[in-house]
């Protein structure tokens, strides 16, 4: 438990992307930190490694990092010093639809608005702007929802659409390539499309890609975290793995204590000493709806249809808008859809050293239900089968993961939610719970650093950066 004796010691519970990115904010400030890590190794969503064919390299969770990328706190270090290096592929994002063409977002707002034709300058207005000034508004909406805007102006022109449902701000569209495209993007809500905000995430991640791209760490998502954590230990930091932290009493005596687990293991640990008000937010903390990855080995590559799709980085299966907006609905209320959403990366097209010789990795993941215990593997498969017929053909490997497999695999996907929690309206805008700290528990010394506080989920390290700066704020060294 905390104690004040030694001012100069900081505790961080989770190695994954928030809990490093705390715990170097933490040292960076001058205080002997200690991480611990339930895991045999370190990373949590960002980790990497072999399934099944030698020498062909998957991420366990996160891929692309549009948001790592363009993180206000991850700039802020020298991590390539540390081997992390962004490589981009041709084409960031591709959606394909039904008629065989497809919608392809690159980092050029004037080149993507060049290929959507019709919907060209529907595109370029709207995303021109927000691009423009993507840097700025990262900044802003990267930050817990109750602070002093430094770009009130850029914020104010964001929240105009972001307060719109994804559905209302899809009909600027005219073509299902320039609808699909911008609906792909806003399924990352992992909820109704039709909800006040729901255009929110799309609008923003859209605007950073136009402004960062979609690219992927050289190496596997790992790097980001290696690179952290490499960091840490520079600055005096200290990592323990294979420890399960399951009471504040294990832990030694430090200044502050960051938790960077789901609210309801966060509550476990923490015990008696948290409120009961706060008690009731984390054990009734709602979470998402679950993924079901499905990684496979690619002999040639997936043969897409679509020219687009063979160069891009990412690609979103679900065919038009309104297709992704039943699939997403279905989802969130506990059906598992028939053709759900589903998220392909193919990072080696710009980390060409993922493969081994003409055998590529290519994984997916699809929106399933919370908790579904089914398996999505033939859904997934239909879904590259309608836009790139033969894909079977050419599979030489695959490994699915089940909800319950993720949550096996990091105790903060709870059911398989693998973005640290369902973004109601309320939650997108105060999670975990209403409070003009979000990261405080309630108890002096300890706070919540995962993805399930503000901004949420990504291997962009701000939940933990902004924790942490909570905690140094407490100690009046913020």
């Amino acid at each position: 438990m905390t104690n004040q004796a030694r001012r100069d010691a900081a505790v961080v519970v989770g190695a994954g992307p928030n809990g490093l990115a705390a715990a170097v904010t933490l040292a960076l400030s001058g205080l002997e930190v200690t991480v611990f890590e339930a895991a045999g190794e370190i990373g949590g969503g960002a980790r990497s490694g072999e399934l099944g064919v030698p020498g062909v390299l998957f991420d366990h969770c996160s891929s692309t990092h549009v948001m790592g990328a363009g993180s206000p706190f991850l700039r802020t270090l020298d991590l390539a010093a540390y081997g992390l290096e962004w490589l981009w592929p041709e084409v960031d994002l591709a959606h394909p639809v039904d008629s065989g063409d497809a919608g392809a977002l690159y980092r050029s707002v004037e080149r993507t608005a060049a290929e959507l034709g019709a919907d060209g300058p529907a595109w370029r207005r709207l995303f021109g702007p927000l691009a423009a000034g993507a840097q700025a508004l990262t900044e802003e909406v990267m930050r817990p929802i109750v602070h002093l805007p430094r770009h009130p102006l850029r914020l104010a022109r964001f929240g105009l659409h972001a307060l719109q449902p994804a559905t209302l701000v899809a009909r600027r569209f005219r073509t299902e390539a320039a609808r699909g495209l911008f609906g792909g993007v806003a399924a990352h809500l992992y909820g109704p499309l039709t909800q006040p905000f729901g255009a929110s995430v799309g609008l923003m991640i859209i605007a950073a890609g136009h402004r960062y791209g979609w690219p992927v760490a050289k190496g596997g998502s790992r790097a980001i975290t290696d690179a952290l954590a490499a960091l840490l230990i520079d600055s005096g930091g200290r990592i323990e793995t294979g420890v399960r932290v399951r009471s504040l009493d294990q832990l030694p005596p430090a200044a502050t204590v960051l938790l960077d687990l789901a609210p309801a293991a966060a509550a476990a640990v923490i015990g008696d000493r948290l409120p009961p008000r706060v008690r009731r937010a984390y054990t009734r903390y709602r979470h998402a709806p679950g993924a079901f990855k499905l990684d496979l080995a690619v002999e040639g590559g997936v043969p897409w249809r679509a020219e687009s799709c063979r160069r891009a980085g990412t690609v979103h299966l679900g065919g038009d808008f309104a297709q992704i907006a039943y699939a997403e609905r279905e989802a969130y209320q506990g059906r598992m859809p028939e053709w759900p959403f589903v998220l392909v990366s193919q990072q080696y097209l710009a980390d060409p050293a993922r493969s081994a010789g003409d055998v590529h990795p290519v994984s997916a993941y699809a929106h399933v239900p919370h908790g579904y215990d089914g398996d999505a593997t033939e859904a997934i498969l239909a879904q590259f089968e309608r836009f790139a017929p033969g894909t079977r053909d050419r599979i030489v490997a695959a490994t699915a993961t089940s909800t319950a497999d993720l949550e096996r695999d990091n105790a903060n996907f709870v059911g398989g939610d693998i973005i640290g929690g369902a973004n109601t309206p309320l939650r997108l805008t105060m999670r975990p719970r209403v409070a003009l700290d979000p990261y405080s528990t309630g108890v002096p010394g300890v706070f919540l650093c995962s993805a399930a506080t503000p901004p949420g989920a990504g291997a962009h390290g701000m939940s933990g950066h902004n924790a942490a700066r909570s905690a140094l704020r407490a100690l009046g060294a913020g």
